[in-house]
């Protein structure tokens, strides 16, 4: 059970956001509530609502934490590996056990409340996109990818089966499908002779 040291600041916000994790996986996010949080955490509930408007902003917030530096690109002048590094961080991270059936739901959850998946598309979506392109257009810049690479069509074909995988069939997002995925990108995307 997490307790609280300090009664404000920075170490009260990863209190509660850790608190929102922990209780997470444990009940679910159905039954997960504000209420449940603040008890846990030793704090009112006006105390989580002055920083968070919902525990789906609050999910979220926690879950993005975890992650924030580990879902940033290197670049090693190898765009593919690149890539597959920066893809199989964002894998191990949001589609592993506990932490999966969390973030599935939270984007379930998404398609019903419109702030929610603001503040998804904002501080994660937009974002990796953001990051994503950055490499790719840097790679097209650098030669490793012909003129004409068609970025947006890349970003789709590299989200696409990941979130269809995640979401709807649930099967096991691994390193070997993240393969596959990037093979049939540049198999038919790659530098021209």
């Amino acid at each position: 059970m997490t307790t609280v040291r300090r009664r404000g600041g920075a170490d009260l916000t990863e209190t509660i956001k850790r608190t929102a994790l922990e209780l997470g996986q444990e009940v679910g996010y159905a039954k997960l509530s504000i209420e449940a949080i603040a008890a846990r955490a030793g704090v009112g509930k006006h105390t989580i609502y002055r920083r968070w408007p919902s525990k789906g902003a609050l999910l979220l917030d926690s879950l993005l934490s975890l992650g924030e530096s580990a879902l940033d690109y290197p670049d090693t002048g190898d765009v593919v590996a690149d890539l597959r590094k920066q893809i199989y961080d964002a894998v191990d991270l949001l589609a592993a056990e506990p932490l999966s059936p969390l973030f599935r739901t939270l984007v379930g959850e998404a398609q019903h409340d419109h702030d929610l998946a603001a503040a998804l598309n904002e501080r994660f979506i937009t974002p990796q996109s953001d990051k994503t392109a950055a490499r790719l257009e840097a790679a097209r810049a650098q030669g490793q990818l012909s003129p004409d690479f068609d970025l947006d069509l890349a970003m789709a074909i590299l989200s696409g089966p990941l979130y269809f995988r995640l979401l709807i069939t649930q099967e096991p997002l691994t390193h070997a499908y993240v393969d596959r995925i990037l093979d049939a990108l540049f198999a038919g995307m790659g530098p021209r002779p």
